[in-house]
């Protein structure tokens, strides 16, 4: 998940233990401010384009808006489940470079070996969720995510924010 509010009213902040767990977004902004010296890509030598991991990044703003039009059309005594995403992946370097784009930082990089259990791909099928609730992830623009994701981290850099209305 990638993403803050692009009002600036909700941004992420994961816990810095998380840098070092598959957080990329959290360690990339972190190392565009410094908090890091260097950002750790774990695994090159995957079987993709690029050598590295592939994931589906959902923007904050769609993940909390499928959850809303799932609250909205309740079916009593019946549990729903569903993959929430783009459909799409991103390799980590397609992730990194992008911020480096959005950021203008050169993001010093350390690739280490792959951690045991990733897998080279994980994209979710939103199918399901389009034909039942008729959602589709609208937020799909990596950079202009990245762009509104590093806004959020500039304003709010070391805690979640969420102003009531």
């Amino acid at each position: 998940m990638i993403g803050s509010d692009p009002e600036g009213r909700l941004g992420e902040a994961p816990r810095p233990e998380l840098r070092e767990h598959g957080r990329i977004s959290g360690a990339c902004f972190d190392a565009v401010r410094g908090i890091i010296p260097v950002l750790k890509v774990r695994g090159t030598d995957y079987k993709t384009s690029d050598g590295t991991c592939i994931q589906d990044y959902i923007d904050v703003t769609d993940l909390v808006d499928a959850d809303v039009k799932a609250l909205e059309r309740p079916q009593s005594g019946k549990i729903r489940i569903y993959n929430v995403g783009t459909g799409k992946g991103r390799s980590v370097k397609e992730f990194v470079d992008a911020c480096k784009k959005v950021t203008g930082a050169n993001i010093k990089v350390e690739y280490l070996p792959r951690r045991p259990g990733d897998y080279a791909e994980v994209c979710s099928d939103p199918r399901k969720i389009r034909f039942e609730l008729n959602w589709t992830a609208r937020y799909i623009d990596l950079q202009e995510r990245l762009q509104i994701a590093s806004s959020g981290w500039v304003r709010h850099s070391n805690c979640y924010i969420l102003k009531l209305i």
